[in-house]
């Protein structure tokens, strides 16, 4: 008797995505030589998105809202022996993706157990500005290096190693899949898959490249030192999409001032630039990788020299305490110092702007 049962659960977090997942689901129809389910787990949308999903033969499952707590419950109904969590607003247009990345994954298991794989991404844009910014950003997706992971690349875990894993965190309504690439990382072990994943730039374009590089770069420091109090006193820091719209930086420069005086006091203030020192002198690998994507147009190839040169020597000579002391004292300068006013000027002028023309 052939066995039917799906080899692959595709898991898919929604929330009005109406707009979006009906080209993911077409996709995914098209995918060759592997059998699996689809399984939406929605948040309460308010648009088509049960109808969409079930009109597609995909399997509809309400959750409450959050990635976490929705991908949790899709996972615990899903059936397949690996599990491939995507966002809805990704594209796939190899037929194969999806066969090779099993491929991919069993050969791995075959050394190590307990891996977790995901896909480069190459970004949906509706324009060419920022072009070198979204070269460096797709660029980083083919590492497997720490905070490179994340869920707009795919993951494919096996049931096993994901249920050992404890799942996503459902503590906050985002980071979730951060917080799980690093345990996968601590825990096992992360590959690139074969082929890639195409994903919109929408979120940059509407937010504006820089400010949300900019933000994510604020929550993903917080995040690693341990600075959760941010995202409960900041709870639009990471709006739906949908909801998107020209993002604002002052508030959050705001609140990080307001922390520092009325919670932090000057010694936590100082302990906490010093972890952020720390965490940004471990990530400095990503100036070197930068200047190696900057010169790729005169180098006219994929190579890494500098990245290799920070590997090799700065890194090792970069591991004191001195160092992450001198780059938190930076940290602070950059980000509070200039960033914080700088936003603020350009923020204030952009708001006057916007109740002009409402005002007119």
């Amino acid at each position: 008797m052939i066995n039917s049962r799906p080899l692959l659960s595709i898991i898919i977090p929604t929330l009005n995505e109406a707009e979006n997942l009906p080209a993911l689901l077409d996709d995914l129809k098209h995918q060759e030589n592997i059998r699996f389910e689809v399984i939406v787990s929605d948040g309460g949308s308010s648009d088509s998105t049960r109808m969409i999903t079930e009109g597609s033969g995909a399997i509809f499952v309400s959750a409450e809202r959050g990635r976490g707590v929705q991908m949790n419950t899709a996972a615990a109904q899903a059936v397949g022996e690996y599990f491939l969590f995507l966002h809805a607003d990704s594209r796939i247009d190899d037929r194969n993706l999806l066969c090779n990345a099993i491929k991919a994954m069993t050969e791995e298991r075959l050394r190590i157990p307990d891996v977790a794989g995901h896909f480069r991404l190459q970004f949906i844009r509706s324009g060419k500005s920022n072009g070198m910014a979204y070269r460096y950003v797709e660029g980083k997706t083919a590492f497997n290096r720490v905070n490179t992971t994340n869920g707009d690349q795919g993951m494919l875990i096996t049931r096993d190693f994901f249920i050992r894993l404890g799942g996503f965190d459902e503590s906050l309504p985002f980071l979730e899949d951060q917080r799980i690439a690093e345990k996968i990382r601590e825990q096992g072990k992360w590959i690139t898959l074969p082929g890639y994943l195409k994903t919109s730039a929408r979120r940059f374009e509407t937010e504006g490249f820089h400010r949300r590089y900019i933000l994510m770069s604020m929550m993903m420091g917080l995040h690693s030192v341990g600075i959760e109090e941010f995202f409960i006193r900041a709870p639009g820091v990471y709006k739906a999409q949908q909801n998107a719209g020209k993002l604002f930086l002052s508030p959050f420069f705001g609140l990080i001032w307001q922390m520092m005086c009325e919670d932090w006091k000057f010694r936590g203030s100082v302990r906490t630039f010093y972890l952020l020192g720390r965490y940004i002198r471990q990530n400095s690998w990503q100036i070197f990788y930068f200047m190696d994507v900057w010169s790729r147009p005169l180098t006219g190839a994929v190579r890494y020299p500098l990245l290799r040169f920070h590997d090799l020597i700065i890194a090792p000579c970069t591991n004191f305490t001195v160092f992450d002391a001198f780059t938190g004292l930076l940290c602070f300068f950059w980000f509070m110092c200039v960033l914080a006013p700088f936003f603020w000027m350009v923020d204030y002028c952009e708001m006057n702007k916007i109740m002009k023309k409402e005002t007119a």
